[in-house]
């Protein structure tokens, strides 16, 4: 039986914190919610993480590191903008049309905007908001890697992507969505296009 201040112990309350966080995105990384998970005590984890700050910014910067199945940014038979618009894409199916939209943002409105814990939801926000913005710079750093030139630093051109792949979100999620649907391809390609130099396409 593991020690409860073992490093066995520290990768189970990650393994958890990082399991809860890809069950649900809103989920709130509480200190007893996530040694409750892990079956650890809340002392085991507060020995390794003192603060619920550290133990989001540990947990995002392992997920920083886990790669997407099939993602599209490896698939260099196509061009530069047709790979980073794919990657977009691959953000913006995972929250659904129509219902499956609208619970999504339901949830993150309950779990964000009309939490009772300001705080501490907003700490998972942020450390959400981080590993998606991260996500995005590491495949703008690939294309910059293959001489690729990008309008503006990677981090600025991350967060306007994200911004436009939450928007068409929204979109998908308010009434009449199914009929606005054609138009994400042509908003998604109007906003690489603004991030890439032009001749990337």
């Amino acid at each position: 039986m593991a020690h409860p201040n073992s490093p066995d112990t520290r990768s189970k309350i990650l393994i958890a914190a990082a399991t809860m966080l890809g069950e649900d995105p809103t989920a709130r990384l509480t200190v007893r919610a996530v040694a409750a998970h892990a079956g650890v005590s809340t002392g085991s984890l507060r020995h390794f993480f003192p603060t619920q700050q550290l133990l989001l910014d540990t947990v995002v910067e392992g997920l920083q590191t886990v790669e997407i199945a099939d993602d599209p940014m490896a698939d260099t038979s196509k061009s530069p903008a047709d790979r980073l618009e794919a990657c977009l894409r691959v953000l913006l199916t995972s929250v659904g049309t129509g219902a499956a939209a609208r619970e999504n943002w339901i949830a993150m409105h309950d779990a964000y905007i009309a939490s009772p814990t300001p705080d501490e939801s907003g700490n998972t926000f942020l450390a959400m908001e981080r590993l998606g913005i991260g996500r995005v710079e590491r495949w703008l750093d690939v294309l910059r890697q293959e001489g690729v030139g990008i309008a503006v630093d990677l981090e600025q051109a991350a967060r306007f992507l994200l911004t436009v792949v939450n928007g068409l979100a929204l979109d998908r999620a308010l009434p009449g969505a199914s009929a606005r649907i054609p138009f994400e391809e042509r908003s998604l390609r109007l906003a690489v296009d603004a991030v890439l130099v032009a001749g990337a396409s």
